[in-house]
């Protein structure tokens, strides 16, 4: 088993993971699930009156593949794909309805909808393929318009250009199903995650960045060529997996939608961005193969935060140091951070404690409270040496707002604020030559 297998995945549901991390709540699923089922018993009732057509509805994309993330960046929120179909029999073109129809007659009912509603933001202007309502818990709905012959069992999707497009994401999903055995199914759809979760935090848009559908269909595809020990690992899975996607995309870059050949997923990237994609693939392989490779859980953990920042846990040890090790012909010096906090508040209450300290951790801090973390040792660093500091949060009101953390910065002295509840960690790290000589956990507790 790979040296932090259990850092990606476990079944220990207590236990912080990049699994856990990178995906929502059991509560914010359930949240998710009434305001899908809500809106969808709305529109169904509200379009089956207006149009006369009998009118279904489909959850499809990352929520019905159960491979959904947490939103890993600000602004963004949680996706929802939940398709309307219109069924009539025959072709689309042999309804009482346009496209382009449809899509207003559903853009009428959810901002009819929003209006009953306390809860939504807003409903966005409609969009390409989908029309779109926001709601308050950082989440948003996104609702293809479709038309359905149950007969033919054929759907097409309905676009703002008045033009009807052959989609049917529900082809895509039985593909998945087949391809994928449902013995190895849980551990496929966590590859995805990652593979998506790498994607959002390190290539943006325009640059090589790849759609979630090519992911998913690289991944399934792929996964059958992994040996046993590779997928009895999760970090070994991962490297693996890595490693066959782009010997296969080397091979033949052109990855076409396994139930319709004529859309070639690939193209959507461009020649320039094909090129981009396979260059941030090497990248992230070659960081994989070093990290499966590394001779300890910090080495491993810091290679794979490179990628994952403060969405990878570090190990659990208060302090970890490697000492006088020689590595790329270069000897690392010994060196152990010590760390003083103090935390006070942003506006003093009378009569109360208004100030806190402590060396290497604080605890029972409240809220909006300023806190300062200094090496007090900074004239002990090795020659070279270079101080980071990483915010990991943990806990049910900052998984709730989707705030796991940050890089804090560089330097000796770093500022931070309370803000959630809970154990909450600041990470110091110093490397030296660009190798980690030392590592300390400092437990911040929120009241």
């Amino acid at each position: 088993m790979g040296i932090v297998a259990s850092l990606f995945f476990t079944n220990d549901s207590e236990k912080q993971t990049l699994h856990r991390r990178i995906i929502p709540t059991d509560e914010q699923r359930e949240s998710q699930q009434k305001r899908w089922n809500d809106l969808a018993e709305y529109l169904k009732e509200q379009l089956r009156e207006n149009s006369a057509y009998p009118i279904y509805s489909w959850l499809q994309g990352s929520y019905k593949f159960a491979t959904q993330l947490r939103p890993l960046m600000q602004n963004e929120e949680f996706d929802i794909d939940l398709g309307v179909y219109f069924q009539w029999s025959g072709q689309p073109e042999d309804g009482n309805f346009t496209p382009l129809q449809l899509k207003r007659m559903v853009q009428e009912k959810l901002e009819q909808y929003a209006k009953e509603q306390s809860d939504i933001k807003k409903v966005a202007l409609p969009k390409m393929r989908c029309n779109r309502i926001h709601y308050g818990e950082n989440f948003h709905i996104d609702v293809p318009v479709y038309h359905l012959d149950s007969s033919r069992d054929a759907r097409a999707l309905a676009t703002q250009n008045d033009d009807w497009e052959d989609s049917d994401p529900k082809l895509i999903y039985l593909w998945f199903k087949k391809q994928v055995p449902k013995e190895t199914r849980s551990q496929v759809r966590r590859l995805i995650r990652y593979l998506k979760a790498w994607v959002i935090l390190n290539i943006k848009e325009g640059e090589g960045r790849p759609s979630a559908i090519l992911l998913t269909v690289l991944v399934a595809e792929s996964y059958g060529r992994l040996s046993n020990s590779e997928t009895a690992s999760e970090d070994e899975a991962l490297a693996g997996i890595l490693k066959l996607i782009l010997a296969r995309l080397k091979d033949d870059q052109k990855v076409c939608n396994p139930v319709n050949t004529k859309e070639v997923l690939s193209e959507r990237l461009g020649e320039q961005g094909f090129l981009e994609f396979i260059d941030h693939l090497q990248k992230f392989g070659d960081l994989a193969t070093r990290a499966v490779a590394a001779s300890t859980e910090v080495e491993a953990a810091a290679l794979w935060s490179n990628v994952y920042k403060h969405f990878f846990p570090l190990p659990e040890s208060e302090v970890r140091m490697l000492c006088h090790s020689k590595q790329d012909s270069k000897i690392l010096s010994a060196f152990t951070p010590n760390v003083f906090v103090k935390a006070e508040r942003k506006k003093h209450i009378y009569n109360e404690t208004n100030k806190w300290s402590g060396y290497n951790q604080i605890s029972s801090v409240p809220k909006n409270c300023s806190i300062t973390f200094t090496l007090v040792n900074n004239d002990k660093l090795p020659p070279g040496a270079r101080v980071e500091w990483t915010v990991r949060n943990e806990g049910h009101e900052a998984e709730k707002t989707n705030d796991l953390g940050h890089e804090a910065g560089i330097g000796s002295t770093v500022k931070e604020s309370s803000a959630y509840k809970g154990c909450h960690y600041m990470d110091c790290i110093v490397r030296q030559h660009g190798h980690i000589i030392s590592m300390r956990r400092i437990p911040v507790g929120i009241v």
